[in-house]
């Protein structure tokens, strides 16, 4: 496990959400713990392994802020078979990347979701066929409506990929609504709007205008499209479910913030 954890530490990325969550090519670690339990650590909770608190790849102890958020990273743990596989552990790999890489530079983290105001999904639409564009329509818009009246950000669409310049007071409206802390709310809203790629769908859900699943529908609308009319293909859908877990990870821990 020492090993494994080593491995995972030196993984390098530019990215640090993403360095603390690329999974270690290495060989999974076999299960070293039988119980799997939760106990208050410090102003948290921790899922504990026989006993002891679970530790980030960091050996710092992984500690959620609610009850709920470490039951369900306990969840994972004890869900673990013969071998420890990160894959099925979006959770607890969200919490690590918070503790060991977001907490030591919150800025660049929040700067870099922050960007996608520049060049959002729901700026870039299709101008053919016409079932497309109206889906488009019906769908993103109203984000972008509830945008405009949350934050009085108001933004260019365009038909096509090719980039369009965005009003600087927009993108600094966003910029601004984008959370600063915790670390463990900022990488859930990294990722959430990476795994999306619009910071619009991200901070709807932050503010509950848009359940997680609403969210990721509307950012698979494309994708959906094309299945529908050239039919789906078993890996890439093996990919998107994996991705679909991550997104969720993310929902549950902007909603505890919410909550609180």
């Amino acid at each position: 496990m020492r090993d494994f954890l080593e491995n995972f530490d030196r993984t390098s990325e530019d990215d640090p959400v993403r360095k603390a969550q690329t999974l270690s090519r290495q060989p999974l670690p076999r299960r070293f713990y039988k119980t799997v339990a939760v106990a208050e650590h410090g102003d948290g909770f921790a899922p504990t392994l026989d006993g002891r608190p679970a530790l980030t790849p960091g050996r710092t102890p992984l500690v959620l802020p609610t009850r709920d958020l470490a039951d369900l990273a306990a969840a994972e743990w004890a869900a673990q078979g013969e071998n420890i596989d990160p894959a099925t552990m979006p959770l607890t790999r969200l919490a690590n990347a918070a503790i060991d890489a977001v907490a030591a530079g919150i800025e660049p983290v929040r700067a870099a979701a922050a960007r996608y105001a520049g060049s959002d999904l729901l700026f870039y639409r299709a101008d053919s066929p016409d079932s497309l564009v109206a889906r488009q329509t019906a769908i993103w818009d109203p984000v972008l409506a509830w945008v405009e009246d949350a934050f009085g950000a108001r933004f260019s669409i365009v038909a096509g990929v090719m980039p369009v310049a965005q009003p600087d007071e927009s993108i600094a409206a966003i910029a601004a609504a984008v959370p600063a802390s915790p670390a463990l709310l900022v990488a859930a809203f990294h990722s959430l709007t990476t795994l999306t790629g619009s910071v619009l769908l991200a901070l709807a859900v932050l503010h509950g205008r848009l359940a997680v699943e609403e969210a990721w529908a509307a950012a698979s609308l494309d994708e959906d499209w094309n299945m529908e009319l050239w039919g789906s293909d078993r890996e890439a859908l093996q990919r998107r479910a994996y991705r679909g877990r991550e997104a969720e990870a993310a929902a549950r821990v902007m909603a505890a913030f919410r909550a609180a």
